[in-house]
Parts: C-alpha cells; sequence; structure tokens
C-alpha cells in the first residue's frame, strides 16, 4: 500500500520542494511533483539554480527529455511513466492514479484556505484506508 505523508506547515513551498527533490534524488528514487501553473516554470528555473552542489535533473511534462528526466513537474495529470515512484503533490486534489506510487509527499502551506483543503484530502485517504503521517515543517525549522 501507498505511504502517504502529510507536510504541514511549509512557509516557501518552491525552496522546500527543492530541499526534499534532492532527498529523494539522493535515495535513487523518481518523482512526480505537482505545483500549480503559476509556480511551475519558477520551480523548474530554481531547480537548476538553488545549489551550486547539486544538479537535480528533470524535465516539465511534455518536454522532450520528459520519458528519461528522473524528476518530472506538471499542473496537471500524471505523466505517462510507470516508473515514478514518489509523488509530490502541492494541488488541492488527490491526483488520480496515487496509489501506483510508493510515496505520496503531500505539500500544505501556512493559509487557512491550504489546511482546509488539506484536511478535505486527509479525509479521502483515511476514507480508502491510508494510514497517513504528518509532519509540521514548523517544529523542523523549515528544513525538509
Amino acid at each position: 500500500m501507498t505511504d502517504v505523508a502529510f507536510h504541514f506547515n511549509v512557509p516557501q513551498r518552491l525552496p522546500y520542494l527543492c530541499r526534499l527533490l534532492r532527498k529523494v534524488q539522493v535515495a535513487g528514487l523518481r518523482a512526480w511533483v505537482r505545483v500549480p501553473p503559476d509556480e511551475l516554470t519558477e520551480l523548474d528555473a530554481l531547480l537548476w539554480t538553488f545549489s551550486q552542489e547539486d544538479f537535480l535533473a528533470h524535465a516539465v511534462v511534455g518536454d522532450p527529455t520528459e520519458a528519461r528526466a528522473p524528476i518530472v513537474l506538471s499542473d496537471g495529470p500524471m505523466p505517462p511513466r510507470d516508473d515514478l515512484q514518489v509523488l509530490v503533490n502541492g494541488l488541492p486534489d488527490v491526483p488520480v492514479g496515487f496509489e501506483r506510487h510508493q510515496r505520496v509527499i503531500e505539500i500544505v502551506g501556512t493559509s487557512d484556505d491550504e489546511r482546509a483543503l488539506a484536511r478535505q484530502r486527509w479525509r479521502h485517504y483515511t476514507q480508502l484506508g491510508y494510514t497517513l503521517a504528518r509532519h509540521d515543517v514548523a517544529s523542523l525549522g523549515a528544513r525538509a
């Protein structure tokens, strides 16, 4: 069964995602990352520049390199691949096909709206029988 974890109180989503994806890459895993359309281009650029020591190979859905990229960025449906073990969700819905991944990481910011939508996703997963993990990023000092 897919492991589902919620990372709450993420103050700055994009830098947090970069650190989280670095951990995914170091673990040798491949990831599908869902973010709002207005953050997609910014995250794409940030993954190239956020660290001088790390290179996070990635592609945006629809790019010619998508089929080989270990990290795939999207603002919507799942790319047509079966080798993406981790789903990082920064969108308000539970994506179709989430259960095909080994891990789902739900990213939740600090706004009341994001928290309310996260509670709906939490209920959805629990109604399906998933046991959820909760990580309060604020108590971790905003580290991934």
